[in-house]
């Protein structure tokens, strides 16, 4: 079972993308934590593309699917930006303490929240141009 949307790059647009994600994740059968991390994933990936990727609202669409295959529901999340690279965003400071709050950077908490929310995660460029995110999720009983 696979379906798929296309949305422009505005940021009142990702709550379609989550619905969209959710309710396919909810015929799957996964539990209510796990469809809350599925959205908050998803939510990331989208506020990156437009907010890193394209640097602006409205200068590209996000493509969407999800496939759930045995136990794996697969969101595939594309764009039309430039070719970005996970390695280049410096990992966050997550053990920092109430003292080292000065010394936080802002950034680099989302690909961390979808590493940490999803079981695999991965990006590539897209062979047509842009940029693809792969996240997965299992369905364990």
């Amino acid at each position: 079972m696979t379906q798929e949307i296309s949305i422009p790059g505005r940021y009142d647009r990702i709550i379609e993308v989550c619905k969209f994600v959710v309710g396919g994740a909810e015929q799957a059968g996964f539990s209510n934590d796990d469809l809350f991390k599925i959205e908050l994933a998803c939510d990331e990936a989208c506020t990156n593309i437009i907010e890193h990727a394209y640097g602006a609202e409205d200068m590209g669409q996000i493509r969407v699917s999800w496939q759930f295959a045995g136990i794996a529901f697969t969101i595939t999340i594309t764009d039309e930006a430039q070719p970005f690279n996970p390695q280049d965003v410096p990992q966050p400071n997550v053990h920092a303490g109430p003292d080292d709050i000065d010394d936080l950077k802002i950034g680099g908490l989302g690909i961390h929240f979808m590493r940490k929310l999803m079981d695999d995660v991965h990006f590539t460029v897209d062979r047509n141009g842009g940029n693809r995110l792969v996240m997965t999720k299992y369905l364990v009983s």
